[in-house]
């Protein structure tokens, strides 16, 4: 990315040289229009890195779902909407013999449940 803010940069302050029109004012208005510009593609692509990379953790917690019977109490809490004393009941409550355990004992509500299910297993 780096490389290409430099290159943008240089290949335009290197047009505005190659215009003898162009007084060295302008040469520095352009070069840093393109910095600003280069400055915002970085901003979008760096975004967007971002979000590639939550997107794959994402992937991966789905790929490896945490197993309510063994989970630690760090692993129940890092699921989404996941406070420290319904961890707590989860851990209590073991052993589960399926993940609907968890709201048929009431340790759940139904809407907790939809926001951790496809994140959770029971074997």
């Amino acid at each position: 990315m780096k490389r290409l803010i430099v290159t943008t940069i240089g290949f335009i302050a290197l047009c505005g040289c190659n215009n003898n029109t162009k007084t060295p004012d302008q040469i520095r208005q352009d070069a840093a229009n393109a910095t600003t510009s280069a400055t915002k593609v970085a901003a979008v692509a760096t975004e967007d890195a971002r979000a590639a990379v939550q997107g794959v953790q994402d992937g991966l917690k789905l790929a490896h779902p945490v197993n309510i019977n063994s989970a630690s109490h760090d692993d129940l809490t890092s699921l989404p909407g996941m406070d420290s004393r319904t961890a707590d009941r989860i851990i209590e409550g073991r052993p589960y013999t399926s993940t609907s355990d968890l709201v048929g004992r009431h340790i759940v509500s139904d809407t907790e449940f939809d926001h951790i299910s496809s994140r959770i297993s029971a074997n």
